[in-house]
């Protein structure tokens, strides 16, 4: 199927809406990650602030996506141990950096099936206060009530953001360089107010 590139819409494409995103349960961002004892999962599920600009034709399919930013409190991510999210905030330097956030620089939307869509996405990621550029592919859903259902993954490294694995207990656990950032979010119109039926 043909892909529409991030650029200059043509006129007969409705205009763009600002979407946001909400909270819940549903919406999480999980980094996951590994050392020589046992891997590891930090997750979160407030304190995140996201939108961007969807636009779709007059048939109601995404067409394009237009500065979508994403800003993630580095402290809301958790795991079971709290030792470990302590050494972990010091080792991102969470005190001096306390937002991780995105950047979207370009886009390109695929459709895959009625009302799925494949995001070809290329942005810039900031953690620690190091920007790196990177490229990921995130599947965008159209639900009923027109919230937009979006999910993916990215594999990391620390060492690209000038982070140095991390060991603890005197060198006896070593945190391995390679993180998986896995994202599941949910977005609606600004203007738009969701209700659940009782």
């Amino acid at each position: 199927m043909t892909a529409i590139f991030l650029g200059v819409a043509p006129q007969n494409l409705k205009a763009q809406t600002t979407y946001k995103l909400t909270t819940g349960k549903d919406v999480t961002i999980k980094v996951l990650g590994s050392s020589n004892i046992h891997d590891w999962v930090m997750t979160s599920s407030a304190t995140m602030e996201s939108q961007g600009e969807f636009k779709f034709d007059d048939k109601n399919q995404l067409q394009s996506l237009h500065s979508f930013s994403f800003s993630l409190t580095a402290k809301s991510l958790k795991s079971e141990h709290e030792s470990m999210d302590n050494r972990t905030y010091n080792t991102i330097k969470a005190d001096k950096y306390p937002n991780i956030t995105y950047k979207l620089t370009s886009a390109a939307v695929t459709q895959a099936q009625k009302n799925k869509y494949l995001v070809k996405t290329t942005g810039d990621l900031t953690i620690a206060g190091v920007t790196q550029s990177i490229a990921m592919t995130v599947t965008v859903i159209v639900n009923t009530d027109n919230t937009l259902s979006c999910t993916g993954s990215e594999k990391l490294k620390l060492t690209d953001y000038k982070i140095d694995p991390p060991s603890f207990m005197l060198g006896a656990m070593k945190v391995t360089n390679d993180l998986t950032i896995q994202f599941s979010l949910i977005y609606n119109k600004n203007n738009q107010l969701i209700t659940k039926a009782n």
